[in-house]
């Protein structure tokens, strides 16, 4: 089901080069045959106001969590309902610095990790291997869950925290309350991601090529924030972020591992690289495609400019009560930070569902 308001149902105005091509991406995932009409109608909405009124979160707080010692931002009351909030790449946990304060003001207790490879968060050993497969990063998730002793949590997030949300909802209903999933359903397989795409659709992930060689790893890892700074550039092209807005979250893609993380993230897409055998039952889980029973809204932006599916190719993942939700203004890949009113209000939302 999706609601018809204007508010819930806003017509994508514009569509970028990129997020065109990147239908096809779901096209291949889900057996579409052919692509949505992106220009299908719908009511608009007004134009988002962008907020920035915090300078960054306070101190933050530490606790080892299966693999990792996790840094994370916490905001709200301890004995408040859950919102676990996840952030993507190549972006930090200030994704989320406007979201924090209206879901606590609402009377959630608010935990905003950094994600293996990120900010303060360390792997315990040496020897663990530095693994960014898409299970690892929601194994680490549940992990956290546990170390602070939370039951059950609504998760939110975009790009690797959207996926990652994606999965903890797939593999552990019990652990989520309900989801908000930026760009929807993008839970993967190293199968599906072998086929070949379009032409338009392969250049769209250019990047993911680059890092396959020794020669993108030893560029990412020599012009990391150059290279975010393009990324973000790349897929918010209307966001008109400041240099000390990119510094804040710049910072904590100088974790020791971050490079390695990346780098193995997009290999093990590819096939390129194996994952590790203790992780193999949950891939082969999430190479189903599992359908999503806990309540979710889905969100996408008008301006996205990175790799999206159009949201009719994922509608169907989503058996419990569902909503999607398109939002204008020039709102690109990172929408919580650049839409965050409409964020945290769609997590207030799917609280009532």
């Amino acid at each position: 089901m999706s609601s018809k308001s204007p508010l819930n149902e806003i017509n994508l105005k514009r569509r970028n080069f990129f997020g065109v091509a990147a239908m096809t991406v779901a096209a291949v995932e889900f057996g579409v045959t052919s692509l949505a009409n992106a220009q299908s109608a719908a009511a608009s909405s007004p134009a988002i106001a962008r907020v920035g009124t915090i300078t960054s979160f306070e101190a933050l707080k530490q606790i080892d969590a299966g693999l990792l010692n996790v840094g994370y931002a916490e905001a709200g009351p301890a004995d408040g309902p859950v919102v676990l909030l996840l952030h993507g790449w190549p972006y930090d946990i200030h994704s989320f610095v406007d979201v924090a304060p209206i879901l606590a003001s609402a009377g959630y207790r608010v935990i905003v990790p950094h994600l293996r490879g990120y900010g303060t968060t360390r792997f315990l050993s040496n020897d663990t291997p530095r693994n960014g497969q898409q299970s690892a990063l929601a194994a680490d998730m549940i992990a956290l869950l546990d170390a602070l002793g939370i039951e059950k949590t609504i998760v939110a997030g975009y790009d690797w925290g959207a996926r990652t949300a994606d999965i903890m909802a797939a593999l552990w209903p019990e652990r989520c309350t309900a989801l908000v999933s930026v760009s929807g359903y993008l839970i993967g397989s190293q199968a599906s991601n072998s086929k070949p795409l379009p032409p338009a659709a392969e250049l769209s992930w250019w990047y993911q090529f680059y890092f396959a060689t020794e020669r993108g790893r030893l560029g990412y890892e020599a012009n990391t924030r150059d290279f975010a700074k393009l990324i973000w550039k790349l897929a918010s092209p209307e966001w008109h972020f400041d240099d000390a807005t990119f510094d804040r979250s710049a910072i904590a893609l100088e974790n020791p591992d971050h490079v390695a993380i990346t780098i193995d993230n997009y290999r093990w897409r590819l096939g390129l690289v194996d994952g590790e055998r203790k992780y193999d039952d949950l891939e082969m889980k999430l190479a189903t495609f599992p359908v999503i029973t806990v309540p979710t809204i889905t969100m996408e932006g008008d301006a996205n400019g990175a790799p999206h599916p159009d949201p009719s190719a994922y509608a169907k993942k989503f058996s419990g009560k569902y909503e999607h939700r398109n939002v204008t203004g020039g709102i690109g890949h990172n929408l919580p930070q650049e839409a965050p009113q409409y964020f945290a209000q769609a997590i207030l939302d799917v609280a009532r569902f």
